[in-house]
């Protein structure tokens, strides 16, 4: 359909979720020298101008990333990643806000290597522009999830894969999950992360399930709602399911994710979940 286009959101609570965890990620890898890979199968154009009609016409940073650069009692990763949107802002004004491409180049070193996908024919000109030089980011127009069976194992032996379909179509709920199998396959050792919407909780958690029948061990879940899940129509809250994340992770979520739950509640039904959905 290619119909999403994810300017609209950006720098809503769910962003904040999924390149929270990507930052926190990216800050594990760079702590060995060892070059890793970075594969996105849906990359979107890398960095939203928030002036643009498109994100003026809901505002949704404004309930987001406004909110938390406000603040000065941010839990430490947080406070990281405010810093990081913080640095692509000089003029202590909120006009940009990253996508997953640019948070990951945030920490990439000279020997690191991004493979970033994106399909809208709209959107890839820009990521493509974004990223000129193919010695840092291979920018291509193609199907993320085929990406992740040529693309995997990486020359460099330690990687990082970041599945976010729109779920605009609905087997993508199936196909991210047939994706991560297929990956886990060829890539035991990668750190891989799946961002889902929480539109009702039973479509959520028929995806966790079919998650959990992979048998995939050491799968760890953060989930954020900002309000209750069946309250009104549209997004609640949104999900993080990693395989294989960094060992410090849990600890970091259970100071963060009961701080955006307050911070960004919309009700008093706001709440999260971090949890095993399968121990090493």
């Amino acid at each position: 359909m290619l119909s999403y286009r994810h300017i609209y959101h950006a720098g809503n609570h769910a962003d904040i979720l999924k390149h929270l965890v990507v930052s926190q990620v990216c800050q594990h890898l760079t702590k060995k020298d060892a070059p890793f890979f970075y594969l996105d199968t849906h990359a979107g154009i890398g960095l939203y101008e928030l002036a643009s009609d498109q994100a003026q016409l809901n505002q949704e940073y404004d309930t987001g990333i406004s909110r938390l650069m406000e603040r000065n009692d941010l839990p430490e990763p947080l406070e990281q990643f405010v810093d990081l949107v913080k640095d692509l802002n000089p003029e202590a004004k909120l006009n940009v806000y990253p996508g997953s491409p640019m948070v990951v180049n945030h920490y990439l070193r000279q020997k690191d290597k991004l493979h970033l996908c994106e399909l809208h024919p709209n959107d890839y000109p820009l990521l493509a522009s974004l990223f000129p030089k193919k010695r840092v980011a291979n920018v291509v127009k193609e199907d993320g999830f085929q990406a992740v069976k040529s693309m995997l194992p990486p020359p460099q032996k330690r990687g990082f894969v970041l599945m976010d379909p729109p779920y605009e179509v609905k087997t993508d709920y199936q196909k991210v999950v047939k994706a991560l199998e297929e990956g886990h396959k060829r890539f035991s050792q990668g750190t891989y992360a799946i961002w889902y919407p929480v539109l009702n909780r039973r479509q959520a958690d028929q995806l966790l399930n079919a998650v959990e029948a992979t048998k995939i061990r050491n799968t760890l879940l953060l989930e954020l709602n900002i309000r209750g899940t069946e309250t009104k129509r549209g997004m609640a809250g949104s999900g993080m399911i990693i395989v294989n994340p960094p060992w410090t992770l849990e600890k970091e979520a259970e100071t963060f994710l009961p701080y955006l739950s307050d911070v960004l509640a919309e009700d008093q039904d706001a709440h999260f979940q971090l949890r095993w959905i399968t121990p090493e």
